[in-house]
């Protein structure tokens, strides 16, 4: 990768954005595009037709050993998830824990196809360095983590993606939610897998970087797809109700406070033998003390990350960790945590704009209903 002003790191596809005339800002220690048309008609596009992302600055992975039994046993013992019985060509959620059960990264894992005693694992960019340290430092002699920094990610998100993609891989547009093949892409190889993070149907796509801006282009030579940047991104998973590691999560937070138990598998929550799986199992028991939810304010000012979370009398009962203007649900939307007790949606709650407590209220998420494909 080459720098940019500012010794920013750059993706494969630099160059690219410069060249659509995407506004770069720095993110997790890289130049990236925040918009190009503009934030709100990028969000739209991406719900109606197809976006195209550029998601190489997360941490692309491989641990590897002698056979997937290992490999497997290797990943359970640093986070709640079960991959024994992962099959060829699928992928899960799962959680890098701490030793008191916090959460140190959210992350995808994938067992490719014909390629026995390895998994891809994907880290969160800001993330990538600790990750890299809590796994070496905990993998058994015979497992490896390697880093794919020759390796670019392409996310392909919209309910036309899967026309768009048809035209260059037709076996992966047959793929279901949550699996991934190894294909090629106009004689690219890569990996796609059917999966990301809008809510919407839409497939991630590992390339090589030195092939990346060749599937770039053809995506976007498409009539379904054009680029999207990081604000609809944000935007767009805040709709889908999905945390944001440093924003909704971090390590001071645990899998049931942030509900995300559903990355713990049963089997795993009755054996333990994870990190922090006192506490983990604990709260699952009981209850957490305090739950990340949905917020939808009555006004139409979006409320921000770090505003108070107020309950009767003034009470504070918690903190935004994510908001902003919600273009499909045409209102502000947020999310955060609060006391356990006043979780329940439709609890009358109070948040801190620039004009002193507004009127709000607790609710379910997403406030966009998902589109995966099962």
């Amino acid at each position: 990768m080459t720098e940019a002003p500012g010794d920013l790191r750059t993706t494969p596809l630099f160059d690219l954005h410069r060249a659509l005339g995407g506004r770069m800002v720095p993110f997790a220690g890289y130049s990236m595009p925040v918009q190009y048309e503009g934030i709100l008609a990028e969000h739209r596009w991406t719900r109606e037709s197809a976006g195209l992302f550029d998601v190489s600055h997360m941490g692309q992975r491989v641990l590897a050993g002698a056979d997937h039994s290992g490999v497997a046993a290797a990943l359970e013992a640093l986070t709640p998830g079960a991959f024994t019985a992962l099959g060829e060509g699928r992928m899960r959620y799962t959680l890098l824990l701490s030793d008191t059960g916090g959460i140190i990264d959210d992350l995808m894992v994938t067992r490719p196809n014909g390629a026995d005693g390895t998994l891809l694992l994907v880290f969160n960019a800001a993330r990538k360095e600790i990750d890299d340290a809590r796994f070496r430092a905990h993998l058994p002699a015979g497992i490896g983590l390697r880093s794919e920094e020759d390796r670019a990610l392409l996310a392909l998100q919209g309910p036309k993606a899967v026309d768009a993609l048809a035209r260059h891989c037709p076996d992966a547009a047959a793929l279901k939610f949550m699996a991934a093949t190894q294909t090629t892409f106009d004689g690219a190889d890569c990996l796609v897998s059917r999966s990301g993070y809008t809510g919407e149907d839409g497939f991630e796509i590992s390339v090589p970087a030195a092939e990346a801006e060749k599937v770039a282009r053809a995506l976007l030579a498409e009539p379904e797809v054009k680029p999207v940047g990081l604000g609809a991104r944000d935007s767009l998973r805040l709709e889908a109700g999905l945390p944001l590691y440093g924003h909704d999560l971090d390590e001071t937070t645990s899998p049931g406070e942030a509900a995300l138990a559903f990355a713990g598998a049963k089997a795993r929550r009755a054996a333990g033998g994870f990190p922090g799986a006192d506490r983990i199992l604990q709260e699952l028991a009981d209850g957490p003390t305090r739950l990340r939810v949905g917020i939808r304010p009555a006004g139409r000012a979006p409320v921000r990350e770090g505003a108070e979370i107020l309950g009767p009398g003034g009470t504070r009962i918690g903190e935004v960790t994510s908001g902003g203007f919600g273009p499909t649900v045409n209102a502000p939307v947020a999310m955060g945590y609060v006391a356990a007790p006043y979780a329940a949606p439709g609890t009358a709650i109070q948040v801190s704009g620039r004009r002193g407590p507004e009127p709000a209220e607790i609710v379910a998420l997403p406030f966009v209903p998902p589109r995966y494909v099962r």
